[in-house]
């Protein structure tokens, strides 16, 4: 690692295709890059390494707003601002129904029963959103590299389930990315931490407990560093052309709640303050969308406040004189917070029981997440797995740099590492009276494969429908339902003759494929599992032709606002350095400004009523005009500060 290097530009890709690592969160994500200097996050323009996934959509259709200006207006546009959308990835209605009270935007159910997202007229799946945080990081990945950017590695919760997961790759296919690989975020965050690496290495048995915005994971994994003098280890002369692994990355086991994390406090927070506000005041007190969003954005920060401090002063003007004011101490959090927690110590056991293991043999307890800084999960964790936590790496970044570290492996440009990956939740299919027989249990090790044969129960029966489930029950109605196919033309034969083999294929990214075979008749059927909350391929292929379809109108409208919002910043503060000058401003002078001002402003409000019809060189020209005619203005207006500073001193 040497400091010649001044840019994010990839270094010495040889051969290697260049693959990004993306962490698609619930309150934020980012994108990273490995290369020769090792992960690192890929920064915004003005060097933030966090996006939030926060996305402002406009009931008009125009282009989105992505990320901090979406988060900072979203009091002012509450039912057009999406948050956690993560929550809604491949779920249904009925799903999400006890998020429904607490958003400020509307969620409606779309086909196939699917939670979608309405605003104005304007009704966008899940997957249309975060296709719109992915397409934002990637033009950050490709402005930061300054080369086109393809190809990604994207996380997802351990405990995400097919349709989740499926949505996940549409919503890269959407956002103009190959998803070539899905990984599980605390696998990914392993991985970042380079476990088993170095020639001090040893055997270890980690826990990566991964607690963000709006999910949980537990993963148990088996780290198996090469032996020294290995091919392919630090200390084992030179690498051959194929060299070994150096590290090999087994997941033992993994548990968790697709439902479960930070936002969960930031709601307990709202809804005592809410509570408490009706006691003082009235039951009767309605609280509208931009008041949800202040009030939501007001506990995260109380939240975060008190992982850092003993208490919090809550104040809130409710108007007519009125006024909430109350001290939240971390202790009384930490009270309303206990069930939460437990939550997650309850998946731990599980993971642990499923992976053989007691507590002690753990070795190291990695924290991934924002949720992981509350001081009592800390605690908690440290109590439960008997060691203390280990927070090397920032909790935010740890899985987008696994991420991008997996990236690496599948580019070619890094093959000292193997991941062997689990499947979350069991496979199988319906059988006689409701039942279900699983075929592939989970933890069982992807890709994986499994064949089991079976027959039919009714005399002559030409054509049998195969119900694919997913679930850890035993019946089929408590168990969810990821599709199904029928296996039609099969010779009329009595009950029981019939060899059906079914297969279950399940590839690295933990996507199934099913396929079915009458052995006597030859008789073949097969499906990819497309879940029933996920998209049809042929919505995909829609949303994906529109994004190329409307590129063009897309960026133009993407310019105008991005103009739009800056001449307002100008304008503003030309104002209030004339406001500061004021008669120090020959009248010829403030009215040359005056008419530059008038000819912005006309792009500025055409540009609300209809961007797409907006000239964006002419506007850009008018703003610059304004930019140059003002240097002039902002040399008064300081040369008026510093003459009013040189006279207090006095």
């Amino acid at each position: 690692m040497s400091g010649e290097h001044n840019s994010d530009t990839p270094d010495d890709p040889g051969n290697s295709e260049l693959i990004i690592g993306i962490d698609l969160g619930t309150t934020n994500s980012l994108v990273a890059l490995c290369d020769a200097r090792g992960p690192r996050i890929l920064p915004d323009e003005q060097g933030r390494a966090l996006l939030p996934s926060v996305v402002r959509l406009s009931p008009q259709g125009e282009a989105p707003i992505v990320g901090h200006d979406a988060r900072a207006h979203a009091v002012e546009y509450p039912t057009e601002t999406v948050f956690s959308i993560k929550r809604l990835m491949g779920r249904g209605y009925d799903d999400v129904a006890d998020d429904l009270p607490h958003l400020p935007y509307e969620v409606v159910a779309g086909e196939h029963d699917t939670a979608r997202v309405k605003v104005g007229d304007r009704i966008h799946t899940p997957q249309e959103i975060s296709a719109m945080i992915l397409r934002a990081l990637k033009e950050q990945a490709e402005t930061a590299l300054k080369t086109p950017v393809r190809k990604a590695v994207v996380t997802v919760p351990a405990y995400f389930d097919d349709a989740q997961r499926q949505a996940t790759r549409d919503a890269g296919r959407i956002a103009g990315l190959e998803v070539v690989r899905i990984v599980n975020e605390p696998t990914a965050a392993a991985l970042a931490y380079g476990i088993g690496q170095g020639s001090e290495a040893k055997p270890e048995t980690i826990a990566v407990f991964d607690l963000g915005g709006g999910t949980f994971d537990i993963s148990i994994l088996q780290v198996t560093p090469a032996a020294p003098g290995a091919p392919g280890s630090e200390d084992g002369g030179e690498k051959d052309a194929h060299p070994t692994t150096d590290s090999f990355f087994q997941v033992l086991s993994t548990a968790g709640d697709t439902h479960l994390g930070g936002d969960d406090v930031d709601r307990m927070i709202i809804d005592l303050v809410l509570k408490e506000i009706r006691e003082q005041h009235g039951q009767t007190l309605t609280f509208p969308p931009s008041t949800q969003q202040a009030l939501r954005t007001f506990a995260e920060a109380t939240k975060i406040r008190l992982s850092e401090q003993d208490s919090a002063q809550l104040q809130i003007d409710l108007g007519d004189g009125r006024i909430y004011d109350r001290t939240l101490t971390r202790a009384e959090l930490e009270e309303m917070m206990r069930p939460w927690v437990a939550r997650t110590t309850t998946a731990c056991q599980r993971a642990l029981r499923d992976a053989k293991l007691k507590a002690e043999q753990i070795d190291r307890v990695v924290m991934v997440g924002g949720s992981t800084r509350i001081p009592l999960v800390r605690k908690v964790v440290g109590e439960q797995f008997r060691c203390e936590p280990y927070v090397a790496l920032d909790p935010d970044q740890v899985v987008a740099l696994g991420a991008a570290v997996q990236a690496s492996i599948l580019a070619g440009s890094s093959r000292d590492m193997l991941l062997l990956d689990v499947i979350p939740l069991s496979l199988g299919i319906e059988t006689l009276g409701g039942a279900v027989a699983k075929l592939i249990v989970r933890n069982t090790t992807v890709p994986a494969r499994a064949t089991e044969m079976f027959s039919t129960s009714v005399d002559g029966q030409t054509n049998i429908r195969i119900h694919v489930l997913q679930g850890e029950r035993e019946l089929v109605a408590d168990c969810r339902s990821l599709g199904e196919f029928e296996l039609r033309g099969v010779p009329p034969m009595p009950a029981g003759i019939p060899q059906i083999e079914v297969e279950f294929l399940v590839d690295a990214n933990g996507i199934l494929n099913v396929s079915a075979v009458e052995r006597r008749s030859g008789k073949r059927a097969a499906i990819q599992i497309m879940p029933r909350y996920g998209l049809t391929r042929q919505e995909v292929d829609e949303i994906e032709a529109a994004s190329y379809e409307h590129a063009k109108e897309d960026m133009h409208a993407h310019r105008v606002i991005d103009l739009a919002v800056n001449a307002r910043l100008d304008i503003k503060w030309i104002r209030e350095a004339m406001e500061r000058v004021g008669d120090g401003l020959e009248e010829d002078y403030r009215r040359q400004l005056e008419e530059k001002i008038g000819k912005l402003q006309q792009f500025i409000d055409a540009s609300r009523e209809d961007a797409a019809g907006v000239d964006a060189d002419a506007f850009h020209a008018a703003k610059d005009a304004l930019d140059r005619e003002s240097v002039r203005l902002h040399e008064i207006a300081i040369a008026r500060s510093l003459q009013e500073e040189g006279v207090e001193a006095e």
